[in-house]
């Protein structure tokens, strides 16, 4: 009996470290930073940085390339466009003009694919293994069509005004298999959105258009859907934001309102949607709002400083722009709050819960919080 004891008195100290040890990284407050490595790079000062994966990836009108930490291009691609549109889904990236007729496809390791349209693109989204979903306009008919990474076309069907109303926004879950569409109708005056579900697996086959679910927002329109994972999905209209979840017919499980305030951006990751308000009030000019991906509130936060940026990593929200940044819990407790020395274009999280990569026009510099 006695070694079975210890054994288990044993577990119960490691549980209680352990846990100890997470509650304390939780609640750490970081009062400062400290570089820990720096990497110089092109100057790029017209380009545009993301996050890929922890890679950074930037684009212009010229072209985009994809950088690792050390600020080492692992690949580039040229184009001329206009207003480059990024879309993301994990590690695979898909990048095209609004009013353009190509989609670039790309991955954290090569440049994998292109594709090419007939008509202009008003819209696209991007699945993880580089499946694309893109609204393709045709006067009075407006196309919705899926293509591999390479332009093979997948799935195609039209819609109309009359018919369904105008396609303001599309989403692709990950897996390729759902798509997300909000439609624009008129009807005395009044604006009125429909969101529809298509399931292009086995359980859509036998449906029309493939068509499996839909819901009406009336008075309202919803100008962004997104899928955040394989079932679940929201979508964001004028006063509240609705959540629906199913991996085979989606159906609505919250709705949540938001208020009159003006909603300046949204934000999503594979587990919460942030929402960024402005309108002032004594507690701040600017209000945070994060749900996690069944609407259920996180948490609220209000400040002054205007930040441009927002990303999601290891269960944080970090608040950024090009001279201060932020870091807030999912509890909602500021973790650290600093400003940087020099113009930052992107904050980029790495695989260690305290160290960033700062994104300037001609370095990289990995810091961490302490």
């Amino acid at each position: 009996m006695l070694p079975a004891f210890r054994m288990v008195s044993v577990l119960i100290v490691v549980v209680l470290l352990i846990a100890l040890s997470y509650y304390s990284w939780r609640d750490k407050v970081y009062t400062q930073s400290r570089i820990v490595s720096r990497a110089n790079i092109v100057d790029a000062v017209e380009a545009a940085c993301v996050n890929l994966d922890g890679y950074i990836l930037q684009y212009s009108r010229d072209g985009m390339s994809l950088m690792d930490q050390n600020g080492e291009v692992i690949w580039n691609r040229t184009y001329e466009m206009q207003s480059p549109i990024v879309e993301i889904c994990g590690d695979v990236v898909a990048i095209g003009d609004y009013n353009g007729r190509t989609i670039y496809v790309a991955d954290t390791t090569s440049s994998i694919g292109e594709i090419s349209t007939s008509l202009p693109i008003r819209s696209f989204h991007v699945a993880s293994q580089g499946v694309v979903a893109v609204v393709l306009d045709d006067s009075e008919v407006t196309w919705i069509n899926l293509y591999d990474p390479q332009g093979t076309e997948l799935a195609s069907f039209r819609t109309t005004m009359a018919d369904s109303g105008y396609p303001l926004s599309v989403s692709i879950s990950p897996d390729g298999e759902l798509v997300c569409v909000s439609f624009l109708t008129v009807e005395d005056a009044h604006a009125k959105t429909a969101v529809a579900f298509y399931n292009f697996g086995a359980v859509g086959q036998n449906r029309t258009d493939n068509f499996v679910s839909g819901y009406a927002c009336e008075d309202n329109v919803i100008p962004r859907v997104r899928f955040l994972d394989n079932s679940h999905a929201y979508a964001i209209a004028t006063d509240r934001i609705l959540f629906f979840e199913g991996d085979e017919i989606p159906v609505e499980k919250n709705a949540v309102m938001l208020g009159s305030d003006e909603i300046r951006s949204v934000y999503e990751s594979d587990s919460y949607v942030g929402i960024l308000f402005s309108g002032g009030s004594d507690e701040g000019a600017f209000r945070l709002q994060v749900y996690d991906k069944t609407g259920t509130h996180r948490f609220t936060r209000f400040f002054d400083h205007e930040y441009e940026g927002l990303l999601f990593a290891n269960h944080h929200v970090i608040l950024y722009d090009t001279d201060a940044w932020r870091v807030i819990s999912m509890e909602g407790r500021d973790r650290y709050e600093g400003t940087f020395d020099y113009s930052v274009r992107a904050v980029i999280p790495t695989d260690v819960r305290s160290r960033f990569l700062l994104v300037a026009s001609d370095r990289i510099e990995t810091v961490e919080l302490r």
